[in-house]
């Protein structure tokens, strides 16, 4: 499994998203958490609100039972939503990390990710809230998700700790991030700047960039394998997929490790196969070629 770094810490490319797991038995857990180590996954990436804290739970369960594994464990989560908004301040964020600290049966997160943009966001209350749970030894790494490069830069200036990952929405047919890099000083939609060239501020500022719903068409419009809408592009990844002896949801996923930054891809999965699928994607290495005929595929035009 290849790895990239996060402060000190050597973190799988490939990531167990914890979105669905809430309704998983003791059983199931244990087959999804066992078969994510054994196949060098060790990111869980999870949110205080997915299943509305269950799945957090069920995750601290198995931690519980399991404590001499959580040293060998990435654990991230995320707080900010709630009540129908995002809220940055201090008191939310201390009272939300207490919280998924105590649901995971964990003494530290390795990450916390403030979940969306708070537009009311102050940059010198969320250092006051950061600082606090970094002295205490609640979190090692913080981060953000779905930010653009002026919120990261806004945000970064008020802090003392490093923005260390930004977790964005990314798939073959989700491709907003990077059609605006292709279609530079073109007159069409593709070259319209939505993100204001995200992946490159975070590669210039070393920041990971961790897809979320890597098999998404569209904003939850449901998953491109074997959809109608996305036919030729299925197509495009069961040849290649073929040619590496893989499925298509691992070169979807390979596809997006193929791009040269600090990637990881988050599986929004309960499905042990699904996650030894993700596995083999950090081992494939698309050409040049391959990339832009998935890309091609997806229904892109090149300039």
């Amino acid at each position: 499994m290849h790895t990239i770094t996060i402060g000190s810490q050597q973190v799988s490319v490939i990531g167990a998203g914890c979105m669905r797991i809430a309704g998983l038995c003791e059983t199931e857990t244990d087959a999804f958490v066992s078969t994510a180590l054994d196949n060098g996954i060790n990111f869980f990436d999870e949110a205080d609100i997915y299943g509305g804290g269950k799945s957090e739970e069920v995750l601290g369960r198995w931690i519980a039972k399991h404590p001499e594994k959580r040293e060998n464990m990435f654990i991230q989560s995320k707080c900010a939503i709630h009540d129908g908004m995002y809220d940055f301040s201090k008191e939310h964020i201390l009272k939300s990390v207490d919280g998924i600290l105590s649901r995971l049966h964990t003494d530290y997160l390795d990450s916390l990710l403030l979940h969306r943009p708070d537009i009311l966001m102050e940059p010198s209350e969320v250092a006051e809230a950061f600082d606090t749970l970094e002295k205490a030894g609640k979190v090692r790494h913080f981060g953000v998700s779905n930010e653009n490069p002026a919120q990261m830069s806004y945000l970064q200036s008020g802090l003392a700790q490093k923005l260390w990952c930004n977790q964005v929405q990314l798939s073959c047919a989700h491709t907003v991030l990077i059609d605006a890099g292709l279609n530079v000083d073109m007159h069409n939609d593709a070259g319209i700047d939505r993100d204001g060239g995200t992946l490159y501020w975070c590669a210039q500022h070393h920041m990971a960039i961790q897809a979320w719903s890597p098999l998404q068409m569209g904003y939850f419009e449901g998953v491109f394998l074997n959809a109608e809408k996305y036919a030729a592009l299925n197509q495009k990844l069961q040849e290649i997929g073929e040619r590496y002896g893989v499925g298509k949801d691992t070169i979807a996923y390979a596809w997006i490790l193929r791009l040269p930054f600090d990637m990881q891809v988050v599986l929004g999965t309960s499905k042990p196969a699904r996650l030894i699928n993700g596995a083999k994607a950090a081992d494939i290495q698309l050409t040049r070629t391959e990339w832009y005929d998935i890309y091609k595929a997806a229904g892109n035009m090149l300039p």
